[in-house]
């Protein structure tokens, strides 16, 4: 009787032990391969910004040309400022602007009301002021300052700058872009160089958008203007060179 019951015991010590390992599996499968995964250890990666910074010389200018008057009533002030800015445009076209290249970049109407000692103002003292003014893109630099002069010399009495640029600066950026990768891998390497590792492959690169990046600096909006009157000296105007830089982050492997 007491062997019956010994052996019934082991037989159901046998049965879980069984169940229990066969249950325990999916326990067991994670475990290992996060294991697998700590052996492996962390990927290993440097990540550094490089820039391209590439000379050129601009190729077109562009100015804002402005025409303001001032008059006791609106008719008259718009009517003059119509006229003058018709001539300015003659002045241009006859300059070899093409109409293509010539935009209008503002119109506008404001009165300017004259008040007494008293505080009152009387409507037939007001100044109406109107103002209007076109945006041209200039291929030709050696003619600029004639430009300039001759809108002058048409009534124009605003210049808002000169700014001088690429009219299409897409190969330019290219050359950049590849100075700035070869900035990255550079600086790359050298921090590789300082912690005892090698750079390895490309994990992802990236444009960095403003913060100078893809933009033009150096004297791009800064150019030199003396600005004469109708008799004496003229417009001179100075293209300098331009600077583009081009910023790209790049992250490598270590290895």
């Amino acid at each position: 009787m007491r062997k019956s019951s010994f052996g019934i015991a082991a037989f159901v010590l046998v049965i879980a032990l069984v169940a229990g390992i066969v249950l325990g599996r999916g326990n067991f499968a994670p475990q290992i391969a996060q294991a697998q995964m700590d052996d492996a250890g962390p990927n290993r990666t440097v990540t550094v910004v490089g820039e391209g910074v590439v000379k050129i010389k601009p190729d077109i200018a562009q100015v804002t040309i402005g025409v303001e008057v001032v008059k006791p009533t609106v008719k008259e002030a718009s009517g003059e400022a119509n006229e003058i800015m018709d001539a300015v445009l003659a002045s241009l076209a006859e300059a070899g602007v093409e109409e293509k290249d010539i935009q209008t970049s503002g119109f506008s109407i404001w009165v300017e009301r004259i008040y007494g000692q008293d505080g009152s103002f009387d409507d037939e003292q007001n100044r109406y002021h109107v103002s209007n003014s076109v945006f041209a893109t200039l291929r030709d630099l050696d003619t600029v300052g004639a430009t300039l002069d001759a809108a002058i010399e048409a009534g124009a009495n605003n210049i808002y700058g000169v700014t001088f640029s690429l009219d299409d600066p897409k190969s330019i950026e290219s050359d950049a872009r590849a100075k700035a990768v070869e900035n990255a891998k550079a600086k790359a390497e050298e921090l590789a160089a300082l912690n005892d590792v090698e750079v390895g492959a490309v994990v992802s690169i990236s444009e960095v958008v403003g913060q100078g990046g893809g933009y033009f600096g150096g004297n791009f909006a800064a150019s030199q203007m003396a600005m004469g009157g109708g008799g004496g000296g003229g417009t001179s105007v100075s293209p300098g060179e331009l600077s583009l830089s081009m910023q790209l982050q790049i992250t490598y492997e270590l290895k």
